[in-house]
């Protein structure tokens, strides 16, 4: 059952509404340039025998870059502002507590590899959320990677992203 929105100036408890619609809008801005950049790179023209790699894929990032302006300016040129909480703030904190550790190992991975990325992920995670000790952590870290990189790169023969690291080994 959909609630009328509350007059006046925001709640202070938690995210709005409105700023949980201008944060979506926002996000969905940055994956669009994502796409178009990539486009780009790849090709969005016309070939002689037809349509490039990025031809179809850079009118996707441009629609949503389109329409995620339109949901940020719709958000906020709004009248009927709409200050009810969307959630509040230490939920939303545990929220960002993994989403932003996970962000950054999918950007590390590009840049040090899985293998490496994966040990620090693990590690962060069981310090900051498990209160482990380091030498716990080490193992952990250390040992998952290590099987993990076995396993995939030795046993099935299927090559993850690599670093730096695993190039002093000769990987």
């Amino acid at each position: 059952m959909e609630q009328p929105p509350t007059q006046g100036r925001p709640l202070r408890g938690g995210l709005t509404y409105n700023g949980m619609e201008a944060l979506t809008a926002v996000c969905l801005f940055l994956i669009g340039v994502v796409i178009i950049i990539d486009s780009y790179k790849k090709g969005a023209g016309w070939a002689a025998d037809g349509p490039r790699t990025g031809y179809f894929p850079i009118r996707i990032g441009a629609l949503i870059v389109i329409s995620s302006l339109a949901i940020f300016l719709r958000t906020l040129l709004s009248k009927n502002k709409n200050y009810k909480i969307f959630v509040k703030w230490k939920p939303f904190k545990q929220v960002l507590m993994v989403l932003v550790p996970t962000t950054v190992f999918v950007l590390a991975t590009q840049m040090i590899g899985i293998y490496v990325a994966s040990s620090l992920f693990i590690a962060f995670f069981m310090r900051v959320m498990g209160k482990f000790g380091w030498l716990k952590i080490l193992v952990v870290g250390i040992g998952t990677s290590v099987a993990l990189f076995w396993m995939f790169e030795t046993q099935f023969l299927v090559p993850l992203p690599k670093g730096p690291l695993e190039a002093l080994f000769g990987y």
